[in-house]
């Protein structure tokens, strides 16, 4: 059998063979590292990351994590990350907890204090109260002890020392701010007066009789008078 030769080699082809560069296929890898894909945008023209690095990442940094707990699955590792978040914002609420606590004692602290500056305050007032109600029940004493002595010498001055005290008295409520209330000949009135007795009369709800003098103060009933009231029959 004979082999088909090809055509001779001349000295031409021997020269473009040795002139021609060798380029490299733009389908082959190049050896070097992998390049980044990148996604050119059509509108824009800008590169844009590929979604498929950013998951790369995501999943390097997951399987990082796990390397330091072995045996351990992503679901697992979800529930750690989960609670050790929990933890910390237990932490923070344990710290305001305190800084409440902090709050509430010190306002507990101010309240007390308040408490007993009012009841000094209190305490105080009523001292003063009872001095000054003192000192304006001092001259009805002396009335009264001036009264004591006349009588003793004579007795019919008595009813005039006593008449004396009686308006020393009234002159001492009036300072206080009270006034009398259910005297002989007013109408009567139930805010103030309490009736004991009613009586045939010529004019209706007119007190005829007192028993006992009533007091107010302002609008405030001190006390009420005991009086008897008529009625037309």
């Amino acid at each position: 059998m004979f082999r088909r030769r090809g055509p001779p080699m001349t000295h031409d082809n021997d020269l473009k063979n040795e002139t021609t560069p060798q380029t490299p296929d733009a389908a082959t890898p190049s050896a070097g590292p992998r390049a980044e894909k990148k996604t050119i945008d059509a509108e824009s023209g800008l590169d844009l990351p590929d979604a498929e690095t950013d998951n790369m990442d995501e999943d390097a940094e997951l399987e990082a994590g796990l390397e330091g707990f072995p045996g351990m699955d992503e679901g697992m590792f979800a529930q750690v990350q989960e609670m050790m978040g929990k933890l910390g914002r237990a932490d923070e609420l344990e710290k305001e907890n305190a800084d409440l606590k902090g709050r509430l004692g010190r306002l507990a602290a101010d309240f007390e204090s308040y408490r007993r500056r009012m009841q000094d305050e209190v305490a105080e007032a009523e001292s003063r109260g009872v001095a000054k109600a003192a000192g304006e029940l001092m001259p009805v004493y002396d009335d009264l002890d001036r009264a004591v002595t006349m009588g003793s010498a004579d007795p019919a001055g008595l009813i005039p020392g006593v008449q004396a005290v009686q308006a020393t008295v009234l002159r001492v409520f009036a300072g206080l701010g009270l006034e009398p209330t259910g005297r002989e000949g007013e109408a009567f009135d139930p805010q103030w007066h309490e009736a004991l007795q009613v009586v045939p009369g010529d004019e209706d709800d007119q007190i005829v009789q007192v028993y006992q003098l009533g007091f107010r103060q302002g609008g405030r009933l001190v006390r009420p008078a005991r009086v008897v009231v008529s009625k037309k029959g």
